[in-house]
């Protein structure tokens, strides 16, 4: 039996900032406080050498698992970690602070729900804060927390507090962030992380995870219109078995909306239409799935469908266009060539694109446009246009984080080179019906 759509119960989440704001001490104590560590961790860090003076265990060696990020006390890679409550699960992913690691940070945060700047309460709002929350706009992440860490040291003080959480809300209109949250916190210490802190009897909002654990996150997905990039087609062709002879199903994962057997369903860039016979997970046989499932889609026809195909609901197509308009990330050492061949993923198609024009630089801190940028180099976002060898399927980034990103792949080396989030189209997709089905 299908869940409801609003029943999600894994919450993906990024935690950034500046150098030394405490990212990875501050998951090291989620980790801790949630027990959720298992037994061999904790003797691990109790053997550790890292034992501060005072007795305390380092927490954030949870997570800086590279020997060059423990020698400089810096987080440079993504660190995932895994962790669940009673109420929720969660997958944590730890980005780095450094300006020239934005591209880790974009990678950390594509897929997240939420995004978590912490903030030195001794320094305030700082370059690195604005960038993390830009990043944290421009990749259209539903929900933002300001933890305002090391608390302790300001005394725990409450108009200290209010300070931050002023400068923070000056910049807050350039931001497209429509849920912002603050909490006062000490990772080190553990107050209002996972149990509430004595020293805020001024704070009455949740701790840390007590806002993780309730934060609505159902509607984050895109259920209105209905999209199924087809990953492989499942011809298991089982002789013992009479109903999967003939069975011949479209697989993939649900990238928007609802589908319901019986539903008028049409299969792009081909314009075939038919119906929806059946839908199949890996538990049995459902009446209806949506994003982000992974599900087998049956059709009333046998009709021509393959890998790289979308299939979308009859009323709300998509866009098609060879000429596309978008915001990258540019993520390799050699910058961005205008003219150069790239191929470009997107959802289950790969296609060869190429840099028309590079419109603008976006300056992270302000996201003030700057026009005239000869070319992009490593860590940079700006505004380009594309020309795919054939017309790309696809949404609007703000419609759907799913069908409106890509990747462009160097030739030669497969080196991924910059994550992209496409705009609206302009052009909707308008195919020859191949009506099989109404």
């Amino acid at each position: 039996m299908a869940h409801s759509p609003h029943s999600v119960d894994l919450l993906r989440f990024n935690t950034c900032g500046s150098v030394d704001d405490g990212k990875s001490t501050l998951i090291g104590r989620l980790l801790y406080d949630s027990k959720s560590l298992m037994d061999d961790q904790l003797e691990a860090l109790e053997r550790s050498a890292d034992i501060t003076g005072g007795g305390q265990i380092n927490l954030a060696n949870l997570t800086d698992g590279l020997r060059a990020e423990r020698e400089q006390g810096i987080t440079i890679d993504v660190a995932y970690r895994y962790f669940a409550t009673p109420r929720r699960k969660f997958i944590i992913a730890d980005t780095p602070g450094h300006v020239q690691y934005t591209r880790n940070m974009v990678t950390g945060a594509s897929s997240a729900n939420l995004s978590i700047v912490l903030v030195d309460a001794r320094l305030g709002v700082i370059e690195q804060s604005r960038r993390h929350s830009c990043i944290a706009s421009l990749l259209r992440i539903p929900h933002l927390v300001v933890a305002i860490n090391k608390m302790d040291l300001v005394n725990w003080s409450e108009e200290r507090f209010n300070e931050i959480r002023y400068q923070f809300e000056e910049f807050l209109p350039r931001l497209d962030m429509k849920d912002v949250s603050f909490i006062p916190v000490s990772a080190l210490n553990g107050d209002n992380v996972v149990d509430p802190s004595p020293h805020t009897p001024w704070y009455s909002g949740p701790t840390l995870l007590g806002h993780l654990e309730s934060v609505h996150i159902g509607s984050d997905w895109n259920l209105r219109n209905f999209r199924l990039p087809v990953q492989w087609v499942n011809r298991p062709n089982n002789p013992q078995d009479p109903h999967l002879h003939d069975f011949r199903g479209f697989s993939g994962q649900v990238a928007g909306g609802i589908v319901r057997v019986g539903q008028p369903v049409m299969v792009l860039p081909s314009g075939f239409t038919s119906k929806v016979k059946e839908i199949w997970t890996l538990d049995g046989s459902l009446k209806e799935a949506f994003c982000p499932q992974s599900i087998t889609l049956v059709l009333e026809h046998d009709i021509d469908v393959s890998r790289g195909d979308i299939i979308v609901d009859m009323e709300d197509l998509p866009g098609s266009s060879t000429d596309l308009h978008a915001k990258i990330c540019w993520m390799h050492p050699k910058p961005l060539q205008v003219g150069k061949k790239y191929f470009l993923k997107h959802t289950t198609q790969t296609v060869q694109a190429a840099v028309t024009v590079i419109e603008h630089r976006i300056n992270i801190t302000t996201l003030d446009q700057e026009p005239g940028a000869p070319e992009l180099a490593m860590n940079d976002i700006g505004e380009i246009r594309l020309r795919t060898s054939k017309p790309l399927i696809f949404d609007g980034y703000a419609q759907n984080r799913l069908t409106g990103s890509f990747i462009l792949i160097e030739q030669g080396t497969n080196a991924t080179v910059a994550a992209g989030m496409l705009h609206p189209p302009t052009e909707i997709a308008q195919p020859e019906y191949k009506d099989f089905a109404i």
